[in-house]
Parts: structure tokens; C-alpha cells; sequence
């Protein structure tokens, strides 16, 4: 899943969306860019958010797969694009 959109469903930021930039067995670490940052990613349970399939940037994926650096503000723009090509209506269907 590293490098996946993905929207929170429970929690305090429900709705939020994230990039997965790491797991293990029960848990991902996911960022946003600005609040969880690439430095200090936030923990939350597999069960606990709703992967999307579509819409980020292959390179960027690409990239987190293979643990290459990457900024907070490509992060950053990763989501806004996603958002702005509607990806809202997605956090309905969950």
C-alpha cells in the first residue's frame, strides 16, 4: 500500500486524505506535508483508513516504494491535484 492515497475514517481527522509512506503488520504511517510530515508520519490502524486505487503520481509512488527521499511538498501537491480533480466524491463511497 506505501505510496496510496488514502482517506481516514475514524479518528479525530476522519476525511482526511494522506499518502501511505510506510507499514508493518497492523499499522501504516501516512503523512499529509503539513501537519504529519514526511518526519514524523502518523501511525494509524490498517483498519482505520480507506486506500484509494487511483490518483497519485506515479513517480511519487515510485519513489516512496523504493524508501528515495521525497518532500513534503510533493506531498503536499500530490493531494491538492487529487482534491481538485474531485477527489472528494471518493470519501462518499467509503
Amino acid at each position: 500500500m506505501i505510496g496510496r492515497l488514502a482517506f481516514s475514517k475514524a479518528g479525530h481527522d476522519k476525511g482526511t486524505v494522506y499518502i501511505i509512506i510506510g507499514e508493518d503488520a497492523e499499522n501504516v504511517y501516512v503523512c499529509d506535508g503539513e501537519l504529519k510530515p514526511v518526519e514524523r508520519p502518523k501511525k494509524k490502524n490498517k483498519r482505520h483508513i480507506q486506500p484509494i486505487y487511483k490518483g497519485c503520481d506515479e513517480d511519487l509512488r515510485e519513489r516512496l516504494k523504493n524508501k528515495q527521499p521525497v518532500r513534503n511538498e510533493e506531498i503536499k501537491r500530490a493531494i491538492k491535484v487529487f482534491i481538485m480533480q474531485g477527489g472528494n466524491r471518493c470519501q462518499k463511497q467509503m
